[in-house]
């Protein structure tokens, strides 16, 4: 039964439990895959170029399924939809481990997809209902915690599994984890229904639309033909255009343009858009700058870049607890200009700077990162009308995906353009589409005042 106001202690614990494995689950599959695809590629005697799908296929699922999934939760249930996600995804999970080639691999990613799209759709209007709204900044901090750990803890939890063992067993520790997590999730609440059907021609346009979009930018990023990227884009503009002209004459679209009148939740995902894309842009290009420009090894590059994830997940639950008492347009100001200042000074660094040098720089930049992001996601959802939280919860997915596949392909496009000065080159673009992100953030205080209830 549904608590007015939040769940009671001890079910609330349950309940972030669930969402805190099947959060993480999602996150480290993204992060593992990328470090196994040299092994999965030997072993299935694919190429490189092919092996890369493995990747995107589960990228590209969850980009497309995240809107139409968070609408779907509104009329279902969220819990419905989370629980069914985790079935999914852990039954994909044991299908990956079972692969034998390439494209059975490829085809268990999808699936495995269609599970993660259902888990990070819908997680965050699950803790609106979780949580007390005087402590929803908390429970949003818990969960960009997770997803921070998930990702710093990828690369080393990949390798420690490929030192002891075959790749399969990435995919097969999943089965354990995904029914100790279904066994949390009857903690979960049941949440208030909508009265309406889902809208499958809007869910069709949505995939073609941010698919044919992901796809576009993509091919700006890596060179491929004129035509090719001009066709994808004019695709991506069709379905985009029937897509908001269907939504407009909706009450609860499954594209939320009733949000995105709102002027505190149109301002956030903008500056979540922003602040991704300079998020990606720095990760990509840091590991490159390193080791060609600084001369690092790889060994190295790992462990300098280990003091950003760790501190923004130092920095995130705080963040999410300042959320519940200060606005989100000046915890975020502060918190990206604090992101973009370490990136102009990473970019800055001496010849031969000393690790420590380094270090510090990594660490400003993953704390204001993590003084950002808890705050931005709090001011999405709390904008939003209550029985419009899975809208608001699958825009909050939807803009974090957008801005990080602009941000990788720009990296590629600067590599591009300017060779081995393009980490550079990528370091001051993002410090400056962060300071971009700030002054977003910062014209919430102007036109929102009070409004972040």
């Amino acid at each position: 039964m549904e608590a007015p106001d939040g769940l009671p202690l001890p079910q609330r614990n349950w309940a972030m439990l669930a969402i805190g494995l099947a959060v993480a689950m999602s996150v480290l599959d993204s992060a593992i895959a990328n470090v196994a695809l040299p092994t999965i590629a030997r072993d299935l005697r694919a190429t490189p170029a092919d092996s890369v799908w493995v990747v995107n296929a589960y990228q590209l699922v969850i980009t497309v399924l995240l809107l139409p999934l968070a609408s779907l939760g509104e009329i279902v249930g969220y819990r419905r939809i989370y629980r069914t996600g985790l079935v999914i995804f852990t039954l994909a999970s044991l299908a990956c481990a079972l692969s034998n080639s390439l494209l059975v691999l490829t085809l268990a990613r999808v699936l495995q997809g269609v599970g993660a799209a259902g888990v990070l759709s819908i997680n965050s209007a699950l803790v609106r209902f979780i949580y007390p709204g005087r402590l929803l900044g908390r429970g949003i901090g818990i969960v960009a915690l997770v997803v921070a750990v998930s990702a710093a803890i990828g690369p080393t939890v990949a390798a420690g599994i490929l030192s002891v063992a075959s790749w399969p067993w990435l995919f097969a520790i999943n089965v354990p984890t995904g029914v100790a997590t279904l066994v949390a999730a009857r903690a979960l609440p049941r949440t208030p229904r909508a009265a309406r059907r889902f809208d499958s021609p809007s869910a069709l346009l949505n995939a073609f639309f941010f698919g044919l979009l992901i796809i576009a930018i993509d091919s700006v990023g890596h060179g491929e033909r004129p035509l090719y990227t001009v066709v994808a884009f004019a695709g991506a503009a069709v379905s985009g255009v029937a897509l908001v002209a269907r939504q407009l004459k909706q009450a609860s679209p499954l594209l939320p343009v009733d949000l995105l009148r709102i002027p505190l939740f149109a301002l956030s995902i903008a500056t979540s858009v922003c602040s991704f894309t300079a998020q990606m842009l720095a990760y990509v290009a840091i590991p490159f700058y390193f080791q060609t420009v600084l001369g690092r090894t790889d060994v190295a590059t790992g462990l300098l870049m280990t003091p950003w994830p760790v501190t923004a997940a130092m920095t995130a639950p705080i963040a999410g607890r300042l959320a519940d008492r200060y606005p989100a347009g000046i915890l975020g100001l502060i918190g990206l200009l604090i992101f973009g200042a370490g990136l102009t000074l990473l970019a800055l660094l001496p010849h031969a700077p000393g690790d420590a040098n380094v270090v510090w720089r990594m660490a400003l930049c993953g704390a204001g990162f993590g003084l950002f992001q808890s705050p931005n996601n709090r001011a999405i959802l709390g904008s939003a009308p209550r029985e419009r939280s899975g809208g608001a919860s699958g825009m909050l997915g939807t803009a974090r995906l957008v801005g990080q596949t602009t941000g990788a392909a720009l990296v590629a496009l600067m590599f591009g353009l300017f060779g081995a000065r393009a980490s550079l080159w990528a370091l001051g673009v993002a410090a400056g589409v962060s300071l971009v992100a700030g002054a977003v953030s910062a014209t919430r205080l102007i036109q929102t005042r009070g409004a972040e209830g």
